[in-house]
C-alpha cells in the first residue's frame, strides 16, 4: 500500500499512475493526518479515474487532538482526556460524501463505533463502492478495561464503549463489516513504561489475530469457515490480489494451524519484538504451525 501524498505531508499527491506499476495495490496516508479535503477530493478523483483504491482511516485530528481514550464516563472518572466518537464520524462523513462525488473505491480501516458502522452500512445499500475493517482488540475490549489504567490498552481509534463493542461483534458477524485485522504496531517497551497518558499507543497483534478471531467466532456461534473469510478470502478481495483460498493452481501460501492447541501469550511464546499486548498472560486457543510461502515452508513453530 503505497502513500497517497508525498511525505505522507497531506500536500501533493504522490504519483500513483508509477506506483502501481511498482507494485502497489492500493494508496493510504496511514496514521498521518489528511486536513486539506480538496486534496483529499482530488486524489478520489484521480483514484477513480484509474481504478485505484485508497484506504482511509476515519479521524478528525483537530477533534481527537491531545486524546488518549474514549470519551465517556471511564475516561473522565480515570482523569484521561478523551476522543468522541464524533472524531470517527466527522471525517467518515467527509470522506463518504467525497465517494459520493467521485466514485471513488475506498476501505475503511479501522472502524470503532457503532455511529460509523451505520453509516458505512448505509452508505452500502446506496451502492457506494466502500469496504471496511475493525482490529481485533475492539471485538473483544471495551473503554470498561481501562479502569487497570494498563498502558498496553492505549490504542488508536481508542477502545469504545460496550455498545460500540457489541455493534462491532454483530456487524462482523452480518457481514456489515468485511474483515478483521490484527492492527499490528508494536511499540517499544520503554515506550509504555509510563504513565497511560504519557504512553505511545500501539500494540503487536499478528500472532493473535488467528486465536482472537477464532475466540470471537465460537463466543458468537459463527462458523469456522466464515470466521476464516474474515481474515484470508476477503482481505484478499478489497487488496485485489488472489489468495486467501484453497484451489488448484493458486499459490500456495498456506497456513496450517492447530486449531484446539491451548496456549498463553506471554513475551517468551510472543515472536514479535515487540511483545505489549492487551492479551498479555490470557489463555489462547487455536495456534499456526506451519506457514508455506509459494509451496516452501517458511515458519516452522517450534515444539
Amino acid at each position: 500500500i503505497g502513500a497517497m501524498t508525498q511525505k505522507l505531508e497531506g500536500k501533493m499527491l504522490t504519483e500513483m499512475a508509477e506506483l502501481t506499476e511498482a507494485g502497489c495495490r492500493a494508496f493510504t496516508q496511514a496514521d498521518a493526518p489528511m486536513t486539506d479535503t480538496q486534496v483529499l477530493l482530488r486524489a478520489m478523483e484521480y483514484a477513480a479515474t484509474f481504478g485505484f483504491s485508497l484506504w482511509l482511516r476515519p479521524q478528525d485530528m483537530a477533534l481527537a487532538r491531545d486524546g488518549v481514550a474514549h470519551d465517556g464516563a471511564i475516561a473522565s472518572r480515570l482523569g484521561l482526556p478523551g476522543i468522541p466518537a464524533v472524531a470517527e464520524t466527522v471525517a467518515l462523513a467527509t470522506i463518504l460524501q467525497l465517494a459520493r462525488e467521485t466514485g471513488a473505491r475506498i476501505h475503511i480501516a479501522r472502524l470503532s463505533t457503532r455511529e460509523g458502522i451505520a453509516m458505512v452500512r448505509a452508505a452500502k445499500v446506496q451502492g457506494l463502492a466502500i469496504s471496511c475493517d475493525v482490529a481485533t482488540a475492539h471485538v473483544h475490549l471495551s473503554e470498561n478495561d481501562l479502569v487497570s489504567f494498563d498502558s498496553h490498552l492505549h490504542l488508536i481509534p481508542p477502545l469504545r464503549g460496550l455498545r460500540d463493542r457489541d455493534a462491532i461483534r454483530e456487524a462482523l458477524r452480518d457481514g456489515s463489516i468485511d474483515a478483521l485485522c490484527s492492527d499490528h504496531a508494536p511499540v517499544d517497551e520503554d515506550a509504555k513504561q509510563v504513565p497511560f497518558g504519557e504512553s505511545e499507543p500501539g500494540a503487536s497483534g499478528v500472532e493473535l489475530l488467528l486465536p482472537l478471531t477464532r475466540k470471537w467466532a465460537r463466543e458468537t456461534g459463527v462458523p469456522l469457515l466464515q470466521a476464516l473469510d474474515l481474515i484470508t478470502w476477503k482481505p484478499a478481495q478489497i487488496l485485489g490480489v488472489p489468495g486467501g483460498h484453497l484451489s488448484v493452481g493458486s499459490a500456495a501460501d498456506i497456513c496450517i494451524f492447530d486449531e484446539a492447541a491451548e496456549w498463553i501469550a506471554t513475551p517468551r511464546t510472543l515472536a514479535s519484538s515487540g511483545d505489549n499486548t492487551p492479551f498479555l498472560d490470557q489463555p489462547m486457543q487455536g495456534r499456526v504451525r506451519y506457514t508455506l510461502i509459494d509451496g516452501h515452508l517458511d515458519f516452522e513453530l517450534p515444539h
